[in-house]
């Protein structure tokens, strides 16, 4: 009981950031982190320098062995997760076992990341995650829309946001 309130204290009064730390993930320098999601193995979760993880974000470092404990009572497996330097991993994204993240990848919001992708710089989304384009080709399609708005208060970019022409916003 003791134990539970320790967690839930930490919990509330802890980052994100600080709660996976404490639980045992290995985080690099200049991080980002909104999720709580580190499953019952953090201490499996290698997390590289200047990454974001936002929220809605789960780490699975094992699964499946419930259906085989009928014949083999301690079933069990289990993936280390490594994720490399400059990623963003966008909301609510699946992150399986054994899985290994490279370097300047951007992961799209929703993905089932179900395998390893090791090519640095590229974009990867869907169930499951597959390559979908690359940062540097993305970049300069966004370029035309920057607007320049971070280290403004929020009012300051409410109202810049408010004053922009439509062709200043991406569209789909």
């Amino acid at each position: 009981m003791i134990k539970k309130l320790k967690l839930i204290f930490q919990w509330l009064l802890l980052s994100p950031e600080n709660h996976a730390r404490k639980l045992g993930v290995k985080i690099g320098k200049g991080c980002r982190i909104a999720t709580r999601g580190f499953g019952s193995e953090p201490y499996l979760i290698e997390i590289g320098n200047k990454v974001q993880i936002t929220s809605g974000v789960k780490f699975f470092n094992h699964g499946g062995g419930w259906v085989y404990r009928d014949e083999i009572p301690g079933f069990d497996t289990f993936g280390k997760i490594r994720i490399g330097n400059n990623v963003y991993i966008g909301n609510n994204c699946l992150i399986m076992p054994g899985v290994t993240v490279g370097n300047n990848i951007i992961i799209a919001a929703g993905s089932v990341v179900t395998k390893s992708f090791n090519s640095d710089g590229v974009i990867i989304g869907g169930n499951p995650a597959r390559i979908i384009g690359n940062v540097t080709e993305l970049k300069e399609r966004l370029i035309p829309f920057n607007l320049n708005t971070k280290g403004l208060s929020v009012k300051e970019k409410k109202e810049l946001l408010l004053n922009q022409p439509d062709s200043k916003f991406i569209k789909k």
